[in-house]
C-alpha cells in the first residue's frame, strides 16, 4: 500500500483473518523483544502493518505495527516493534507517522493503546512534539494562531496526547484572557530546528496508495 522508490521503502498490509499463520509469527517473533508483550494467537480483529527495506535481495523486514480493525477507544496502534538491527535509524518514528497517514485517510482521531512501555512513551512523545512544534512555527510564520482543536484536525492526534506533549514541553500556558495560549520559547524552536534537520526521511502521504476498509 505505499512505496518509496527514492528511499527503498516499502509498508504492506496483511489481514490478521487472511493471513494467520504469518501473522502469529509476527507476533512470536515481537515477544522476543516486547516484555509487556501479551502474547495473542487470536489474530483476526487486527491488520498488519509491515514495513520493508527492499533491494537486489528482496525484501527486509525492519519493523511492523498492528492495529485492530475496529477499536471503540480510537486506538490507531495495538502493538509497534522495530528489529533491533535496524534501530536507531528512525524506522519506528516512520511506523508511527505511518499510523497517523492511515487515520487521516480514515477521517478519525487515533492514538497507541495505553498503557505505553517506557520505550513507546518516549518515543510517541518525541513524535508528537516534533510534529506539533513543527506546525505551531510554521504557523507562527504564517501569521495564524493555531489552538489544540486546530492541531487535532491536522494531526489527527487526539485532543487529550496534544494537550499532554505541549504541557511537558512547557509551551501551553493557562492565562484568565485565553486559558489555552500556546507560547514557543526561541531557545525551543532552535532545538527543534537542529532536531528536524537530522530527521530526513518521511512518510509521503502521495505515495500511500489504500482506502480503508468497511468492517460492517
Amino acid at each position: 500500500i505505499y512505496r518509496d522508490a527514492d528511499k527503498h521503502l516499502s509498508v504492506f498490509e496483511v489481514d490478521g483473518r487472511k493471513h494467520r499463520a504469518f501473522c502469529q509469527n509476527v507476533c512470536l517473533l515481537s515477544k522476543l523483544f516486547l516484555e509487556h508483550k501479551f502474547l495473542k494467537y487470536d489474530v483476526e480483529p487486527f491488520m498488519f502493518y509491515v514495513m520493508t527495506e527492499w533491494d537486489s535481495f528482496g525484501h527486509h523486514f525492519l519493523g511492523y505495527f498492528s492495529k485492530e480493525k475496529e477499536s471503540p477507544d480510537q486506538y490507531n496502534v495495538a502493538c509497534i516493534l522495530t528489529l533491533p538491527p535496524y534501530q536507531k535509524r528512525g524506522i519506528g518514528r516512520l511506523l508511527t507517522e505511518f499510523s497517523y497517514e492511515l487515520s487521516k485517510k480514515e477521517d478519525k482521531l487515533g492514538s497507541p493503546e495505553k498503557p505505553l512501555s517506557d520505550l513507546g512513551a518516549r518515543s510517541y512523545h518525541s513524535y508528537w512534539t516534533d510534529t506539533l512544534l513543527e506546525l505551531l512555527i510554521e504557523g507562527e510564520k504564517k501569521g495564524e494562531q493555531l489552538n489544540v482543536n486546530d492541531l487535532s484536525k491536522k494531526t489527527c492526534m487526539k485532543v487529550d496526547d496534544i494537550q499532554a506533549t505541549l504541557q511537558k514541553a512547557s509551551v501551553i500556558g493557562s492565562t484568565k484572557r485565553n486559558p489555552q495560549s500556546i507560547v514557543i520559547p526561541d531557545n525551543l524552536k532552535k532545538e527543534h530546528n537542529q532536531r528536524m534537520q537530522r530527521i530526513t526521511t518521511h512518510i509521503d502521504p502521495l505515495k500511500l496508495h489504500w482506502t480503508p476498509a468497511k468492517y460492517r
